[in-house]
């Protein structure tokens, strides 16, 4: 048995930059967690404070329920897996998979044949007398993961291995990677910034951002019902379409999604109207993905989203029309640092910040202006910084090098149960949504 409880956790740097912001999450005994995440978010500070490499500022870790902040890194019996190899360069192969074992006193004949099990299970038995400059990028990564197998550690930190390789050899390993930690039942907690590695290894996947826990969840929860408009951005490739649209409310018969030109109708009878239905008046981030839009004929009737092809994109097995369809689209900025804007909110809009200022801080009309700008600093839809707006370009996809082109008239009929709803915060709008 093999858990992870992480509490309250916090790390701040000398020069008082955060790192990982009050942290809580639970890896279950044999799991396969994935924390993803782009540079910078503190996904790897989580491992190191984990191994005992760096200590948090405040919280508690527990392994198996025991906190572990007064053990030292060898007692705390883990392996950890690094992006650079970290392998011996004077040892060969056999020797560098089974140096743990040489320093914990077992015995030569025992740790030879140890050695030789976990080379085979990796495929490179027949390097063993090699040294690592002697080996391709995989193989050096294979060798790096025997050193941490052969210990058989109740826990495996694994700190983005496979970044450094080419795709086809990471498509390679990953199957690899999850296989072997799936036989034996060891618990691995895996940090990349690939989400195609996340979603394809994880069973679960803890999205960080700027050291903040964003979501948690299955690869299908995580990508099917972000919990924040950074996740729906992040996860997906297109990205998902993300449209600011004004609310309102024709009672016991629809909810209208304005998106400015043209507009959608949330049937009245579908269970998300009720959440939706609060913001009547008010705008709030529609999301949908490009599998959530099916090209159509002018004349369909139905859920229909028109515009003209801005540009196309060409991949291989399919295209992608990028479609003007008179809307805004929010932009996030999945790096948390500030985003030129250069656009003028209109006057109607900014008495929207009396609104968003009760909701948050539950103060009336008589809130002063110094407090409304305070409150519209944690709205999506005026704090540039995190997220910016500029005219949508609904990403829909097409058969391989289809007969259009830029200028191009397209229809799209929306998948209404497949959009996502997300208001002025970035939170989710929903009913018990997970």
């Amino acid at each position: 048995m093999s858990t992870v409880s992480l509490k309250d956790v916090t790390k701040v740097w000398p020069d008082g930059t955060v790192a990982v912001d009050n942290l809580s999450l639970d890896v279950n005994d044999g799991e396969f967690l994935v924390m993803l995440g782009p540079s910078g978010c503190g996904k790897s500070t989580v491992l190191r404070m984990i191994a005992g490499l760096e200590d948090p500022s405040e919280g508690d870790i527990l392994l198996n329920g025991d906190p572990v902040l007064e053990l030292a890194p060898r007692d705390r019996s883990i392996a950890m897996v690094f992006q650079d190899f970290a392998l011996y360069p004077h040892m060969t192969v056999g020797d560098n998979i089974g140096f743990p074992l040489k320093l914990s006193g077992v015995e030569p004949q025992p740790r030879g044949e140890r050695v030789g099990d976990v080379a085979a299970a990796l495929g490179i038995g027949d390097v063993l007398r090699r040294k690592p400059s002697q080996l391709s990028g995989g193989q050096r990564q294979r060798v790096a993961m025997g050193r941490a197998i052969v210990r058989r550690p109740g826990l495996f930190l694994m700190d983005e291995p496979l970044s450094n390789l080419d795709s086809g050899l990471r498509a390679e390993l990953r199957a690899e990677i999850t296989g072997l930690t799936r036989e034996l039942g060891v618990t691995t907690m895996y940090v990349t910034h690939d989400q195609a590695e996340a979603l394809t290894m994880a069973d679960r996947v803890a999205i960080m951002r700027k050291g903040v826990l964003q979501d948690v969840g299955t690869p299908t929860e995580v990508y099917g019902r972000p919990a924040t408009l950074y996740v729906a951005a992040f996860l997906g490739s297109p990205r998902m379409n993300l449209l600011e649209a004004s609310v309102y409310v024709h009672l016991e018969r629809y909810i209208e999604l304005n998106f400015g030109e043209q507009a959608l109708y949330l049937p009245w009878h579908d269970i998300r109207s009720r959440a939706v239905a609060h913001y009547h008046g008010e705008r709030i981030v529609v999301g949908m993905r490009a599998e959530a839009l099916t090209p159509v004929a002018p004349d369909v009737p139905g859920d229909i989203l028109r515009g003209r092809i801005r540009y196309l994109e060409h991949h291989g097995h399919e295209s992608l029309a990028y479609l003007d369809i008179g809307a805004t689209a929010i932009v996030v900025d999945e790096m948390g640092t500030a985003m030129q804007n250069d656009y003028q909110e209109p006057g109607p809009f900014r008495r929207l910040s009396e609104k968003i200022q009760r909701r948050l801080n539950g103060r009336s009309n008589g809130a002063t202006a110094v407090e409304a700008r305070e409150a519209d600093q944690h709205s999506v839809l005026f704090d540039p910084g995190r997220h910016h707006r500029r005219p949508a370009e609904l990403a829909v996809r097409l058969a391989p090098y289809p007969a259009v082109s830029p200028g191009h008239p397209l229809s799209v009929a929306i998948r209404m149960d497949a959009l996502h709803f997300f208001d002025e915060r970035g939170g989710r709008i929903d009913v018990g949504w997970r």
